[in-house]
């Protein structure tokens, strides 16, 4: 059985329910991951922006990173990985993008979940395969298509 912690160290009114996070984040895990422990931590601008120069060299916050963790036999539950969510990244991105809050979250959600599993954007067949796997994903808890909403503006 997978388990999801929520840490909200930062809370605005766009940060949707713990349970809804973690809804989004099991639908992913589900039949990809077994016996695991995933963290969702949601921060502000400030820790956002500290772990994304600590751990990516990059200034500013970032909407989501992803820390994934080793097996280890010293725990009883394995520790799947960590989320960073920036609550202020993600409310002013769903507004750019013209995308509900509830949607932009789970996108975040799953976007990182798969970057766990070893799914990655950064050349352009791996990108088309992560995409297409999140669309797949969200349709499938009834949000739309996260990248057409972009396309379509």
């Amino acid at each position: 059985m997978n388990s999801v912690e929520i840490q909200r160290v930062f809370e605005i009114s766009s940060v949707p329910a713990s349970t809804r996070m973690s809804e989004w984040a099991s639908a992913v895990m589900a039949d990809r991951v077994e016996d695991s422990e995933l963290v969702i931590r949601v921060v502000g601008i400030e820790e956002s922006s500290a772990l994304n120069q600590q751990y990516r060299k990059k200034k500013g916050p970032t909407n989501v990173l992803s820390f994934s963790y080793e097996k280890s036999d010293t725990v009883p539950l394995e520790t799947f990985g960590d989320l960073v969510i920036c609550a202020s990244v993600v409310e002013k991105e769903a507004a750019e993008q013209k995308k509900s809050l509830d949607a932009h979250w789970a996108h975040m959600i799953v976007h990182g979940v798969l970057h766990l599993l070893g799914y990655d954007h950064i050349e352009e067949a791996d990108a088309l395969e992560m995409e297409a796997l999140e669309q797949a994903i969200l349709g499938g808890m009834g949000f739309p298509n996260p990248y057409r909403e972009v396309l379509e503006q």
